[in-house]
């Protein structure tokens, strides 16, 4: 039985390679420092925990509405609605098994064969391989280099929208680079969506890791409200990556196509965890907070060991837990000319294990500069500290 040809078209999340390469080495005796991963090794709030025990105890454990539960509806559309200043009701939610799903489901609702999709590259890489099984034209857009952090190369998105594309995904608070867009990015970004009525979808993540000040999203700009998806993931604020909780929140009419889509796929998201996301959702802010705290000390005890290795060049990320500091100079003082070889190079020789920038998107034709991705959130500040030091000794013995 030969495999389907569209299967060629399904690309991956390479980080995960990186993950397994890692786990391999470990098993063999080598420590491992998991900068590879946005993954978490922070406990899940309490609250979250006993609403997922309690509802299991009360036989929770079958079947429920594909859309979602209703309680769990109503308070995910009540949360993202006040945080972004706008008015959501249960019919604009639809419940996902985690953040990733509704990327698909989208690109399979509403995308036509053969039509344009913009997407940010560096960037998660789902994007780019959902938008070309689906057999659209997944358009690149990238980032600037500035003073100020990486911004959008706007050339780029108007050039595409001129090509003629009509879906754009966007990722404030950016993985992997840990790009945010300041207030004039995102209005220039909503007036070239709304002039050229094309709709978007911006995959938040990351929006309520934001470490100071009150995240954005440019759903919230007039006009964007009817031409916004919102992707949300109780992952990374919750501390959830493996219980797979999500959802998407938008229009009606594509809500109700989303919906369809799960019915068809997964029936519908674990019923026992929607509970558990409803107490989430409800719980105190200082659950959440003391996560926020401890990745906002990781990432400042991160940057600032980077920033004093000479050759690295790192931005401190406004959202998130992923740095992303180039390396060009440093890969042309230790005798690399391949940032893969590189990678692999510094995982063998000192256990320090992250990814480059290629795992995120094929590089663009016009990009000259390396870069690395180091998430912060699965490691402790001690492993955190321990591993960088041992990765500034293995470059200081590697400099020509």
């Amino acid at each position: 039985m030969s495999t389907a040809k569209r299967m060629d078209l399904l690309g991956s999340e390479t980080a995960f390679a990186v993950s397994a390469e890692a786990a391999n080495l470990a098993s063999k005796g080598t420590k491992i420092y998991p900068f590879h991963l946005g993954d978490i090794n922070l406990p899940t709030p309490n609250s979250v925990v006993m609403a997922a025990q309690a509802a299991i105890e009360a036989g929770k454990t079958g079947y429920c509405p594909a859309p979602g539960i209703p309680e769990l509806r109503e308070a995910l559309a009540k949360d993202v609605g006040s945080a972004r200043g706008l008015d959501y009701g249960i019919d604009n939610v639809s419940i996902q098994p985690g953040g990733k799903p509704s990327i698909g489901k989208y690109i399979a609702a509403m995308m036509e064969k053969g039509d344009i999709v913009l997407y940010p590259n560096p960037g998660y890489p789902i994007y780019e391989s959902q938008i070309e099984f689906y057999k659209g034209i997944a358009c690149p857009y990238g980032y600037i280099n500035t003073s100020d952090g990486l911004r959008l190369d706007f050339e780029a998105i108007e050039s595409g929208i001129q090509k003629g594309a009509k879906h754009i995904f966007y990722n404030n608070y950016n993985n992997p680079t840990g790009a945010s867009s300041p207030d004039e990015e995102i209005e220039r970004l909503a007036s070239l969506v709304i002039d050229n009525d094309m709709f978007l979808i911006s995959d938040d993540a990351y929006f309520d890791t934001l470490y100071d000040g009150t995240p954005k999203s440019i759903a919230s700009l007039p006009g964007m409200y009817e031409r916004t998806l919102t992707m949300y993931t109780f992952s990374k604020k919750f501390a959830m990556t493996g219980w797979r909780l999500g959802g998407a929140i938008g229009p009606k009419n594509i809500i109700e196509q989303i919906n369809r889509l799960n019915v068809n796929m997964e029936s519908c998201t674990t019923h026992f965890i929607q509970h558990a996301g409803v107490a989430g959702l409800n719980a105190p802010k200082k659950e959440t907070q003391d996560i926020l705290d401890e990745l906002q000390s990781r990432r400042d005890i991160l940057v600032e060991i980077l920033n004093g290795i000479d050759g690295v060049e790192a931005h401190l990320p406004e959202a998130g837990f992923y740095v992303f500091p180039k390396v060009t100079e440093l890969l042309e003082e230790t005798g690399f000319d391949d940032p893969e070889e590189f990678r692999k190079s510094v995982l063998n020789e000192t256990g320090v294990s992250f990814c480059g920038r290629h795992h995120f998107g094929r590089p663009l034709e016009n990009e000259t500069d390396f870069y690395i991705r180091l998430a912060f959130s699965g490691i402790s500040k001690g492993d955190l500290q321990e591993g960088m030091m041992k990765f500034k000794s293995w470059i200081e013995s590697r400099r020509k």
